[in-house]
Parts: structure tokens; sequence; C-alpha cells
């Protein structure tokens, strides 16, 4: 029994890409490096995109990367139907090369982070047991939510949906983030609950801290920064001494526009680009606002909370209500309430006591999400096939 749960499990993990800054591409590289470097593991990331394009976070040498060469993304740049005529070629390139590398690897498990290979990779005769895993909450995954006011869409959901939920049922075992998206899973027999680890855990938070604002994630509609502006008009209002700061990914236009019609004032609201030492900027902060329309998990949360910071959030599906304590190491604000999520923040930025407190109790409740356990999780699965 103890060969058996020791085993040096040889394991592939199919993504887009490595390059961005995003949530995905941190947990993954998060796990892929404590995969092999504690456990021995030999684990290999397939990647279709970014062939040219550095590694955002840093990658164990003892993670392979390859690239397939298939260039999803250059679709992007064409209209809808030359974008469908390239498609098609492409998935079936992709079908064929990652067969061939799943063939010449034969890992003993593989898996998908539910992009386009889920429409085949059940299908792929390499030996492995095939494991999906989900980074966003069922409601809003792919952003195909049923809309009664659009009826191509609202089929179109119902349709693609459909065929999701077949493809998932073929898959060995299918992980999601949080026990709310589990039970909106119920068509799948058996669905695993393990959460996003922490990527850092800092020895210690302790020192003055300014008086700052802190928001991290992409400059991407769900995260609701256009709610966090209108937020803060109103707290600047009424608070002088307070500052904001946004880091992300992305395009920040639409953003500066919304803060110049709000006519917010720069020199206290300051819309960064993404840093790679985002640990830094947290210690530099007092509160971090979380204002998405949703999250699957919510990696922002428990990466400030680690660093001491209690959490204002929209208690939006389904992430932060699976992280936040409400009440004792953050609160959670009715969702989309923009004059609510000002108030709440304006309360607790004048009572450094409250915000003192709040922060301690979230550095010692998210330890619970520590790699190590999270880890464990993971073991356990793998284990069990």
């Amino acid at each position: 029994m103890d060969k058996i749960l020791n085993k040096k499990y040889k394991i592939v993990y199919c993504t887009p890409s490595l390059y961005m800054a995003g949530g995905v591409e941190r947990v993954l590289t998060l796990k892929a490096n404590y995969f092999a470097e504690i456990f021995g593991y030999d684990i290999t990331v397939l990647t279709t995109d970014g062939e040219d394009k550095p590694n955002f976070f840093p990658l164990s040498s003892k993670v392979k990367v390859v690239n397939l060469g298939i260039h999803f993304e250059e679709m992007w740049h064409h209209s809808f139907l030359k974008r469908l005529s390239l498609y098609i070629p492409k998935e079936r390139l992709f079908k064929k090369r990652l067969s061939e590398e799943l063939n010449r690897i034969k890992p003993d498990i593989t898996v998908s982070l539910l992009r386009r290979e889920i429409n085949f990779i059940s299908d792929i005769q390499d030996g492995s047991k095939k494991i999906g895993e989900i980074h966003i909450n069922r409601a809003h995954y792919r952003n195909f939510t049923p809309n009664r006011t659009n009826i191509f869409k609202s089929v179109f959901a119902k349709y693609w949906m459909c065929g999701l939920v077949k493809n998932i049922k073929k898959l060995d075992r299918f992980v999601v983030l949080t026990e709310y998206d589990r039970q909106a899973w119920q068509e799948i027999p058996q669905v695993d609950v393990i959460p996003n680890p922490l990527p850092f855990y800092p020895v210690t938070v302790e020192g003055p801290r300014p008086k700052r604002v802190i928001a991290v994630g992409r400059y991407f509609d769900e995260k609701g920064y256009d709610m966090l502006l209108q937020a803060w008009s109103f707290v600047e209002k009424e608070n002088k001494e307070w500052t904001l700061d946004i880091f992300g990914d992305g395009n920040k236009t639409l953003y500066e526009k919304i803060a110049t019609s709000l006519g917010l004032d720069m020199q206290r609201c300051h819309l960064n680009d993404s840093v790679v030492d985002v640990q830094k900027e947290y210690l530099n902060s007092s509160l971090f606002v979380c204002t998405s329309r949703f999250e699957g998990f919510g990696m922002g949360i428990i990466e400030a909370m680690a660093c001491g910071l209690p959490v204002v959030a929209f208690d939006c599906l389904w992430g932060p209500r699976s992280i936040i304590k409400n009440g004792v190491d953050g609160i959670l604000v009715e969702n989309g309430n923009v004059e609510k999520m000002a108030k709440v923040i304006l309360s607790l930025i004048v009572s450094p006591d409250k915000l003192s407190q709040m922060g301690m109790n979230a550095r010692e409740n998210v330890c619970r999400f520590n790699i190590e356990i999270v880890a464990e999780q993971w073991k356990q699965l793998f284990d069990s096939l």
C-alpha cells in the first residue's frame, strides 16, 4: 500500500498558455512547482499559445513545458466568419498534436483545465486517467449565461452546456473550487472540491501600514472595477487621507475614462499594471477590496488575507463567501450595491483597531489554504485513481 501511495506520478496539464498574469496561470504554476519539487512528480505542461512569450510566474526547472504551436490567439484579429474558418482546422490540428504528445509522454494522469481539449480529451487512448478542473463557477463559465433578451444566446448556451456536461461525464474525475459550485453540477455523479492554494504566506506582517486600499485582478468587466471606482468616488469625498491602488493586466483605457468622468483625484487613485511581486503591494496596504461581479474562487482575497489584510467583497457567486467569515476577517456586501460598498469601506478606514483585528483574523483563518494542505488533497485524489 505504501508503495502505491508514494508513487511518483507522471502528470500532464493542458492549458492555453503561461505568459499571462492571471489566477489560472498562477495556480497552475504553483501546483506544478510543488508537485515536481516536493512530491517528485514528473510534470509536463502542454500549451497551445504564447510560444515566444516568457512565463509570467517563475516555473521550476523540473517542470517541462511543450508548446503545441496551434496559435488559437491569432484568430481574434479577424472577423467572426474568418475566425470560424480558422477554428475548425486549428481544432483538428490541436487534437492531432495533443494525441501524439500524450502517446509519446504516456502520463499516468492528464489534467484538463476545461478549455478546448475538453471536447475530445477523453477519447485519446494514451492510457492516462483524465481529470478536469474548472476555475470559474458554472453560471459564468465562458460567459455563456442564458439571456432571456437574446434568444440566440439562450439557445446556444443551453446547447453548449449540454455538450460540456456530456464531455465532463466522460472524465475519471471532476474538480471544482467551492462547495457551492459542487452543488451546481448535479448531473455529474462525482465532483471533488479542492480550493486553490496560497502562493505565499509572509513570515511576519508587522509594522506600520499606509492608508491605502488595494484591489488586484485583470482589467476585465467581471472584476467590477467600474463599480469600485464609483464606490471610491464616495469614499474620497468623505476621507482625504486614504488612497486606492488597483493592480492588473489588460486594457485600462475604459477605467481611466470612468475615473475621469467621476472626477476622481488621480493623485489618490492609481490604475497600475500587474506586478510580479504583488506580495510587496499587499504588505504596503491596509484593506483589500473585491468588487467582482462573479468569482470562481478569489486568489486575490486569500493572498491579501495571508498578508494580514481584511477584505471587503461583494457577495458574488461563489468565491468570496467560501473564504470570508463575514464580520470576522472581512465583510460581505450585497452584490452590486455600490453605495453600501462605499459605506463599509468608510466605516473600516476610520476604525483602525477594528481594521487591525480583522486583519489578524484574516491571516489566521486563511491558513486552511496553505499549499501543503491543498497539495495533500490533490495527492489523495491522484492516489484514488
